[in-house]
């Protein structure tokens, strides 16, 4: 009887496994931890808005002083850029908007801390923007949730001269709004996932794909950039991250050339390192 329990057990455990590769144990392997669920450590921003409590990083504002910011803000991590990636964490949010910055850039130096641009693993409190792809202060949305786009860059006439535009071409599903939405909790914690391959770029909540973007506007396409988590303006508001790590794609893809070259790759985390015009 133990036997054939434990053979079943066994035979539950892989089927769920290959049902949802992305929450198995072993799926963890080669990924990198980015907080270390005590303090800061490794990351910057204002920690008047920014600290961790309960094991978690904590983004807050409020409606009055210091608390109350007027624009987007942002804690950085501090390790380098990423290219081609995979990052899992965890998040809860409590009112507002709030996001996940990807092959991102600082701009500058806030009042209330650092402003960054780039793509945008977007959620909310709210029922409509939680998985879509955003790009802050750039190109806006470039994949409401459910689509399957293609970013492109056409030639327009605007008075009676020719202007390079962005356009958003729908070209499919990855399923329906509702339906994703649907799996996302309210004020409790959900997992993200976000994967970024050369211009192919995917969103996923709780298992279950949001977004499929491949961006062709080579103008404006990051390839690397920095990681930073938001905490967006308007009413008070509080975000929670826990769980960050991520997996480095481009190293995990040299070192499976190296089997078949025999040329041995470098024994790196394979990020790149901050620039040396990097705000400090």
């Amino acid at each position: 009887m133990n036997s054939k329990i434990s053979l079943f057990a066994a035979a539950t455990f892989a089927c769920a496994a290959f049902l949802n590769p992305i929450r198995t144990v072993g799926a963890e392997a080669g990924f990198k931890n980015l907080f270390n669920g005590k303090d800061l450590n490794g990351w910057e921003g204002n920690t008047t808005l920014w600290s961790v409590q309960d094991g978690a990083i904590l983004g807050k504002t409020g409606s009055d002083g210091d608390s109350k910011i007027t624009h987007n803000t942002f804690l950085v991590w501090k390790g380098g850029e990423v290219g081609d990636f995979e990052l899992r964490l965890s998040y809860k949010i409590v009112g507002g908007n709030s996001g996940i910055q990807y092959r991102s850039k600082v701009t500058e130096a806030g009042k209330f801390g650092p402003i960054v641009a780039g793509y945008q693993a977007d959620f909310e409190a709210g029922k409509t923007y939680s998985g879509i792809l955003y790009e802050e202060r750039g190109r806006g949305i470039l994949a409401q949730r459910g689509q399957k786009t293609v970013i492109k860059e056409v030639e327009v006439q605007k008075n009676g001269k020719k202007e390079k535009q962005t356009k958003v071409e729908v070209v499919g599903k990855v399923g329906e709004s509702d339906d994703i939405q649907a799996k996302i909790k309210n004020e409790d914690w959900n997992d993200y996932v976000v994967i970024a391959r050369g211009n192919h770029l995917q969103h996923f909540i709780n298992g279950v794909q949001t977004i499929d973007v491949v961006d062709e506007q080579e103008s404006k396409a990051a390839k690397t950039g920095i990681l930073a988590l938001q905490i967006h303006t308007g009413p008070a508001m509080t975000v929670q991250f826990k769980n960050i790590r991520i997996k480095d794609l481009a190293l995990r893809k040299r070192r499976a050339e190296e089997k078949t070259s025999g040329v041995s790759a470098p024994k790196t985390e394979g990020f790149i390192s901050p620039t040396a015009g990097e705000r400090k």
